[in-house]
């Protein structure tokens, strides 16, 4: 898939672990966990919003298109 999930680097950077960001964006550590990992086949605007909020980013800091 294209779309690359850049949501480890901006959690490393902001010194967050997976439990605490899913906890304060309101999502399951296994949802947030099939996100980091690419898996996800899509994601609320409000979640993406909502981690943005938390990591204080932008979209295109977490999203990212790679042509294949």
């Amino acid at each position: 898939m294209p779309i690359i999930v850049n949501l480890d680097v901006m959690m490393a950077k902001r010194k967050i672990s997976s439990n605490e960001l899913a906890e304060r964006v309101g999502i399951t550590a296994a949802n947030l966990s099939i996100l980091k990992t690419g898996k996800a086949k899509a994601v609320r605007f409000s979640t993406l919003e909502k981690i943005c909020e938390v990591l204080g980013c932008q979209p295109g800091d977490i999203l990212e298109w790679r042509k294949e």
